[in-house]
């Protein structure tokens, strides 16, 4: 299992990649291996300003639909549109061409509370 120890994780098995004051933000390996083949990546809040915790989301794989959660506060300026045709690179490749939305964080201090790495790895059993 891929876990990245440069990014920040989500209990939700969201990760977070920061750049200035713009998050990337995905799902981890974890998350899309336990999810199986996903068939739709659905984003509709891109120009919306939403805090942590907020449903940005959905992802639609073979068995499942799953809500996608908001790791930060802030304004979602964009949204991987490489997912509408390839939803699979999330499978593929998540924690590059499989990213999902950009944000513009409103309050970096949120990002003390997002997991490590290795704390990531302790919630999954890694």
């Amino acid at each position: 299992m891929n876990i990245p120890s440069e990014l920040k994780y989500t209990k939700d098995h969201e990760w977070v990649s920061i750049e200035g004051d713009v998050a990337t933000i995905g799902i981890t390996d974890f998350a899309q291996s336990e999810l199986g083949d996903i068939v739709y990546v659905e984003v509709e809040t891109v120009d919306e300003t939403l805090e942590a915790d907020a449903i940005f989301g959905t992802v639609e794989a073979v068995k499942t639909v799953s809500d996608l959660f908001l790791p930060l506060s802030g304004e979602i300026i964009e949204f991987n549109e490489g997912l509408e045709d390839a939803p699979e690179k999330v499978n593929t490749d998540p924690y590059g061409e499989g990213w999902m939305i950009k944000l513009k964080c409103s309050n970096l201090s949120e990002v003390d509370g997002l997991m490590s790495a290795d704390a990531y790895k302790s919630l999954v059993g890694a």
